[in-house]
């Protein structure tokens, strides 16, 4: 073999070896700049704080003693973050007035990325060799720039690469920061709409508590007010409809015949539940015919008729009346073969009368009831009180608004109680 030949191939095969050792040198140095500045950069979500983490591990890989990075407001405009090294005052200053006056052209955020180093020409110091514009958003342009490196020789395309591709890595770096902070505003803005929610849950809680309380009360009141306050106080709370005014009502009086004497043969405790079974079916007859019980003692009851319509509440009486008869006659034939029957004797009387809220006072406090005063409820009662065997009596007032649904009897003119004139009573038929 030619040793020349031989030589000159050991030659080739030397500069081809050295050149891919060069080229493996720059591409390890290339992963590990990469991974250096990149694992730096990621370990934080601070945007000042990635920015100089980036700038001193740029130029700790290239070999450079100074440089500077920034970030810019589009809105307001003005520089964000400003980190430098190496720098001396006036620079420093010169490129921030700089910067703030080539911001008051519309475009300079939007070219800044491909003309950073044109539009910045007037004011960077002379010893920065490289100079890259950047966005990280619309609203966050950025400059890089390094000074000349210690070895000397300019930044070569592949070195331009490299920090192109770790700008890159920047600008993620960024967003994920921003993003952070978002997240982290977010967080609290639903940590304090937490506590708001928590706050009204609690005050919904107590309102839900007092409602509770008072539909509570209510319940138990309802058991003592008559239904006719009940709904006028529901539909006006703020109003007089409590107040006694004149108007055409129907009155009815309920009475167990012979009720002194029963509970001496039968005792208290007994005739208790006995009027008790009798009065809960009677309640039923009465409200089912919008009737409301006013006033009530041991063996009778008051019962008011106020339908608008003054033919309305004198059937819807009547026709109470006859119910409550009926039942009283069904409940006393399934009494037959324990307790003693019971007999009750009803009285009517329709037409004008005071009904509302009455005050009474002592020196025990004040007692309110609801009631009706005057000559309507006088004759009902009187009335009631005529009535025998389990007899359902009327006044003419009543009989003449009905006539022609129930059949009625007369039974003359009768002197009554209290009252100055004699007064026609009638006997609804079986």
């Amino acid at each position: 073999m030619d040793l020349q030949a031989e030589v000159k191939r050991l030659q080739n095969a030397l500069k081809q070896s050295e050149h891919v050792q060069t080229e493996l040198d720059r591409r390890v140095f290339y992963l590990k700049t990469l991974y250096d500045v990149s694992k730096d950069i990621f370990s934080s979500v601070e945007s000042e704080t990635i920015l100089r983490s980036f700038l001193l591990m740029a130029m700790g890989n290239f070999g450079v003693t100074r440089g500077f990075i920034l970030g810019i407001n589009s809105s307001p405009k003005g520089i964000r973050h400003f980190v430098e090294v190496g720098l001396e005052d006036d620079e420093v200053v010169s490129l921030k007035t700089g910067i703030e006056q080539l911001l008051q052209n519309e475009s300079f955020s939007e070219s800044i990325e491909k003309e950073a180093k044109r539009l910045l020409r007037d004011f960077l110091p002379p010893s920065l060799d490289f100079i890259q514009g950047f966005n990280v958003e619309k609203d966050f342009p950025g400059i890089f720039g390094l000074g000349a490196k210690l070895v000397g020789g300019p930044f070569s395309q592949n070195d331009k690469e490299l920090l192109d591709t770790l700008v890159n890595n920047l600008i993620v770096a960024l967003k994920n920061a921003r993003s952070f902070k978002e997240i982290q505003k977010l967080n609290r803005n639903l940590e304090a709409k937490n506590i708001e929610l928590e706050k009204a849950l609690d005050e919904l809680k107590a309102a839900m508590r007092k409602v509770e309380i008072l539909e509570s009360i209510k319940a138990d009141l309802c058991k003592f007010v008559p239904n006719t306050v009940t709904r006028m106080i529901e539909k006006s709370p703020a109003s007089d409809v409590l107040e006694a005014n004149e108007r055409d009502v129907t009155v009815l009086f309920l009475d167990i015949e012979g009720y002194t004497k029963i509970t001496e043969n039968v005792g208290a405790t007994e005739i208790n539940a006995l009027v008790e079974k009798y009065f809960s079916v009677f309640m039923d007859a009465i409200y089912e015919n919008n009737g409301d019980v006013v006033e009530t003692a041991g063996d009778g009851l008051m019962v008011l008729f106020l339908s608008e319509d003054d033919a309305v509440h004198a059937l819807e009486a009547v026709r109470a009346a006859q119910t409550i008869r009926e039942k009283a006659c069904l409940i006393n034939a399934e009494c037959s073969l324990g307790s003693p029957p019971l007999v009750v004797n009803i009285g009517i009387c329709s037409g004008q009368a005071f009904v509302g809220a009455s005050k009474f006072e002592s020196y025990t406090g004040s007692r309110w009831a609801y009631t009706s005063h005057g000559n309507t409820t006088n004759i009902a009662a009187r009335i009631c009180g005529k009535a025998t065997s389990g007899q359902v009596l009327a006044s003419r007032s009543t009989v003449e608004r009905i006539k022609d649904r129930f059949s009625f009897e007369g039974l003359g003119c009768f002197s009554l109680k209290n009252l100055s004139e004699e007064v026609e009573i009638f006997a609804l038929r079986n």
